[in-house]
């Protein structure tokens, strides 16, 4: 054990990250108490994935080192949402949204393709790091996780490595769209992922038929003929077939295996991964947006790469792909240490870089989406995916795209922070790699007060509101999320945020509560990862409280993924000091620092009364296997 022995008064960003976990907790309870039943119950009802997007990051925060209360309350919410939902019994204001789930997990009530099943499963991931033994999510990690990796899933065919729609689910695959939204209207579910967008050439917002549909006639629903050849044509080019979206399901399975460390699960997120990189190499290097049952590239479409659902030809195209494409690149990296699963990733955001341009005003702009003329809809590239993808590489190639961003963002302030929920997906990536670049030595002080602000407004507002749960249930309003998780992750863990819509917890190191034995940081602590590099990791803590000691266990990576190999670290000789406070005071010694070799997946820290370390950690990055398991 690493004893600290520097004494000085705690930086500002130490005592605003403490009160920022305070003001989080007690949002976090005035939000339950305000938009919950005794019971726990949701008073908002609508599509559950949005009632568990609602009520997310409380166990994240806990396991970050948030109030002991927080994990019950995590339960709670994930419980009473999982509940309402499971059933469809009278006597529920809104009844027709429940009974979404089957045996707790998504059914066709709601078809849900993976960009929402993953923006529902946050609050499930959490129970990983912040319970990883509760036995009861750790079986409900594989029964769902079974649903795409059992090895009698009807939702994916192993042979061709496909899952079989772009809606799987616990009933299984939607093939057919009258067995799925819009309460058995195949028309209305037709037209709903069609419009209201559909227009020549294929351009729809969420789906195209093109090429065997060119140009889709307004009012098609309208002749009962046109509307079963259309409901016909969706199903077999829309429904019968896997898309890139679906790569969203790797954090569902690595979850599982990260509870149960059962091969099978590592195996299935390897060969469904590497069933699309294939593909993309068979398609000169562009990731295709629709394969066939039998895997085959535009099967349905007369060969055609383009046109699936959220594919490239939709109005979200770029931005929901590359979810798919980043969640699956960090769980094959993290459960096989290959970093060339990177490669998954790092070959489309390159593709887009190549496909660029530069506008009028010489900002750099890259193609959004595709049609029959080819790449179209130029806007400047967003952070999250280039940030995912230097973060888990840390490669000088990777660095370079970066910064090939960041000079063609005229006019941008990459130090700019606002207030902003977890779901402005790159809201706070710019500044976070600017403090890294070593070009904004307050980001953390910064994103840390911003995030405090976040919570307190959405606090203020809670309390000021004086309905009833009688009237919040008639209202039905989507009530105020206050817990925002994203900049104690990225100060504290040195990651960038979590992938919103699936993606899991990639932290440089985690942290472990030894006094009360359970994860995050102590009480009074604060962290900061001061350093990153592809071989060392800089960290430096301080213990707040002026009288008590505090006992803590950093980790290497999330999930134990990483080894440290060396710890330097700075001390002060106290001795003097116990003697004579006045002559120490005087003479304050100087600050020297120690190294010795370790190998080991943790290192423990104790931390005096008002004490605080820096180390700078040697590190063996993605040599371990995973777990949720707890350091020993």
């Amino acid at each position: 054990m690493i004893t600290a022995s520097v004494r000085t008064a705690p930086p500002g960003w130490a005592l605003i990250q403490r009160d920022l976990f305070d003001t989080l907790a007690e949002a976090a309870r005035a939000a339950a108490d305000r938009y919950s039943l005794p019971d726990g119950t949701p008073t908002f009802t609508h599509d559950v994935d949005d009632v568990y997007e609602s009520r997310a990051g409380r166990g994240l925060l806990y396991a970050l080192g948030g109030a002991d209360d927080l994990l019950d309350l995590h339960h709670q919410d994930w419980t009473s949402a999982s509940r309402l939902y499971d059933q469809a019994g009278p006597g529920r204001e809104h009844a027709e949204y429940v009974g979404q789930l089957r045996d707790g997990y998504y059914n066709l009530g709601q078809a849900f393709e993976w960009f929402h099943q993953g923006e529902g499963n946050q609050s499930l991931y959490e129970f990983g790091v912040a319970d990883p033994h509760h036995e009861e999510q750790a079986r409900n990690s594989a029964r769902f996780a079974d649903l795409l990796a059992g090895p009698n899933s009807a939702n994916y065919d192993a042979a061709h490595r496909v899952i079989r729609s772009p809606f799987p689910s616990s009933a299984g695959p939607l093939l057919r769209a009258g067995d799925g939204w819009g309460h058995g209207d195949a028309t209305d579910f037709v037209r709903m992922i069609l419009a209201p967008g559909y227009g020549g050439g294929g351009v729809a917002y969420r789906a195209s038929l093109f090429p065997i549909v060119d140009r889709l006639e307004d009012g098609w629903w309208n002749d009962k003929a046109r509307a079963m050849e259309i409901v016909r044509l969706f199903d077999h080019l829309i429904l019968d077939g896997d898309t890139p979206t679906n790569l969203t399901a790797t954090g569902l399975v690595t979850h599982a295996f990260l509870y149960t460390g059962q091969e099978r699960y590592r195996r299935w997120v390897l060969d469904y991964t590497e069933a699309w990189m294939e593909r993309i190499a068979k398609n000169d290097g562009m990731l295709p947006d629709n394969v066939g049952p039998t895997g085959q590239i535009g099967e349905h479409r007369e060969g055609q790469w383009w046109g699936g659902l959220y594919g490239w030809n939709s109005r979200w195209a770029a931005d929901i792909n590359f979810g798919g494409l980043t969640v699956a690149a960090e769980c094959a990296t993290l459960i096989s240490g290959d970093l060339g699963y990177l490669d998954l990733l790092r070959s489309q955001l390159a593709m887009l870089l190549e496909n660029a341009r530069t506008a009028e005003d010489g900002r750099l702009e890259v193609p959004k989406r595709y049609g029959p003329d080819g790449w179209i809809d130029f806007a400047p590239p967003r952070l999250l995916e280039f940030a995912h993808l230097y973060h888990a590489s840390l490669d000088a190639d990777d660095l370079a795209m970066i910064e090939q961003l960041r000079s063609g963002a005229i006019g941008d302030d990459w130090g700019h922070i606002v207030p902003a929920a977890d779901r402005r997906i790159q809201a706070c990536e710019t500044a976070r790699y600017e403090y890294y670049a070593d070009r904004l030595p307050d980001w953390p002080e910064r994103i840390l007060r911003a995030e405090g602000l976040y919570a307190r407004a959405h606090l203020e507002r809670i309390l000021a509101d004086s309905r009833t749960h009688e009237q919040l249930l008639e209202a039905n309003e989507w009530p105020p999320n206050p817990v925002v998780t994203k900049g104690l992750t990225q100060v504290t863990t040195g990651s960038p945020q979590t992938v919103y819509n699936g993606g899991l917890l990639r932290s440089t190191v985690r942290y472990w509560d030894r006094d009360r034995q359970r994860p995050g940081l102590p009480q009074d602590v604060a962290a900061l990862v001061v350093d990153l590099a592809a071989d060392r990791v800089g960290v430096e803590l301080v213990n707040t409280h002026s009288g008590a000691t505090r006992q803590l266990a950093v980790q290497a990576g999330a999930f134990g993924e990483h080894r440290f190999t060396t710890v330097e670290h700075n001390h002060q000789d106290v001795t003097m000091l116990r003697e004579s406070s006045y002559r120490w005071l005087r003479e304050i010694p100087d600050i020297d620092q120690t190294t010795q070799q370790i190998d080991a997946p943790m290192v423990e820290v104790c931390l005096p009364p008002g004490t605080s370390i820096r180390m700078d950690l040697g590190l063996h990055r993605f040599c371990r296997t995973p777990s949720y398991a707890p350091p020993k």
